[in-house]
């Protein structure tokens, strides 16, 4: 039997050939939303509901074989309650070769320095909308991919060819295809300081179709970056028709993070781009930018195997024998992203095709995160979200270009457990 750095337990052989060991986390979440005001009473978002939910509830297994790894995570889990979500990590892993990984299956992705932090290792209770639509195109979480990676202490290489999530639909069916390059560096580096610079670029290679005979098509959404309410309201609906079908598309990512002492910064822009045949492109931007402060001391350390940061640990944990306290720090980020495109204000959206009217999102998010020990972890997040969207629909009842938006605050709160 052995322990990890993280506390993670294992059987293995005594030549340390083979291994497995158990891995999971639990996180149970409660969100309000509170002083939620529409634009216009008769269309858009009116409210949202609180609630609890089982966001993450995993349990797996992870082990050695020589030279291979493999894992599988199963996630009771998910958005919502109504429903598991099933398979989370499916993957084989070759390592025989030195600061490098050939995998194959299901699992997260490593595209976007966001995507590439683990869901246990956030500031926030959920990633920044710009960073998960980036992911929507071909990427997130147990999504079929395939490729390498190269990473030491100072450099990330990886190329990945991706496919289905799992739930897709297999039967006559045209699945998305994509791929994404990223390439990240330690740029300055050292024992309690670190600047990290990165770019990557996501491929969608075919957009999916539901079945013989019908358009490719994509559609980029999010909810107000809290999982309690299933509403999306950042939703750009279904870009591409039979006539004018997606053809493909990108996203253009920029990334930097830099740790000091017990400073923290981390932030990404986006562009995102939909081509569709005998349109024009259909383009987007977004970003965020998030900055923490360990009020105890500790410093966030790098993750050189995913390009990424871990969160922290805490130096002195929470113990009523010994008068430990463990950690606290205390987190800031501002985001947005647009998804307006060919759309003018004050003409119906039928008056071009290739208008695209899925609102702007600007969210102001506060957050206080306490570690008792390297394992356990709660967090109280604050945020103010403005969502504004214009009305493009003439038979809706209002004039056109009146917004249709939303405004409102939401206090979220979480309990941990990751092993």
């Amino acid at each position: 039997m052995v322990q990890n750095s993280q506390h993670r337990l294992a059987f293995q052989s005594a030549d340390g050939r083979y291994s497995i060991g158990l891995t999971g986390v639990i996180q149970v979440d409660a969100g309000d939303y509170v002083d939620f005001h529409p634009d216009s009473k008769l269309t858009g978002p009116q409210e949202l509901s609180d609630g609890v939910n089982a966001r993450r509830a995993r349990i797996g297994v992870t082990g050695t074989a020589d030279d291979f790894a493999f894992a599988f995570v199963w996630d009771g889990g998910n958005s919502q309650d109504t429903a598991a979500k099933g398979i989370e990590t499916a993957q084989i892993i070759y390592t025989g070769i030195k600061h490098a990984a050939f995998e194959v299956g299901y699992s997260n992705t490593f595209f976007t320095l966001d995507q590439s932090t683990s869901a246990n290792d956030l500031l926030f209770l959920e990633r920044a909308s710009p960073s998960n639509i980036a992911t929507n195109f071909n990427a997130g979480d147990n999504r079929f991919n395939v490729g390498a990676r190269f990473f030491g202490d100072r450099y990330w290489l990886g190329g990945y060819f991706t496919g289905p999530a799992i739930g897709d639909s297999h039967t006559l069916t045209g699945e998305r295809f994509g791929a994404f390059e990223r390439a990240a560096f330690q740029v300055v580096k050292g024992d309690d300081y670190s600047l990290h610079l990165g770019v990557g670029l996501d491929e969608l290679i075919r957009a999916p179709n539901s079945g013989a005979g019908t358009a490719n098509t994509l559609s980029l959404s999010d909810q107000p970056e809290l999982r309690i309410d299933p509403t999306t309201l950042l939703n750009t609906g279904t870009i591409g028709t039979t006539a004018y079908p997606v053809t493909g598309g990108y996203v253009l990512d920029l990334e930097t993070a830099a740790a000091w002492r017990s400073l923290f910064w981390q932030g990404e822009y986006y562009h995102y781009s939909v081509e569709r045949a005998g349109l024009a492109d259909a383009n987007f931007d977004g970003g965020y930018g998030q900055v923490a402060w360990t009020l105890t001391g500790e410093t966030h350390p790098y993750n050189p195997q995913a390009g990424s940061y871990f969160r922290i640990s805490p130096a002195h944990p929470f113990s009523l024998k010994d008068g430990g306290w463990g950690a606290w720090e205390i987190a800031g980020r501002i985001s947005y992203v647009n998804l307006v495109s060919n759309f003018v204000s004050g003409e119906a959206l039928s008056a071009d095709p290739a208008a695209v009217d899925g609102g702007k999102q600007t969210a102001y998010s506060l957050g206080i995160n306490w570690y008792p020990n390297d394992l356990v972890r709660f967090m109280v997040d604050y945020s103010h979200v403005d969502y504004q969207k214009i009305n493009g629909v003439a038979a809706s009842g209002l004039p056109l270009g009146t917004g249709i938006g939303a405004s409102f605050d939401a206090i979220s709160f979480r309990a941990q457990v990751a092993y």
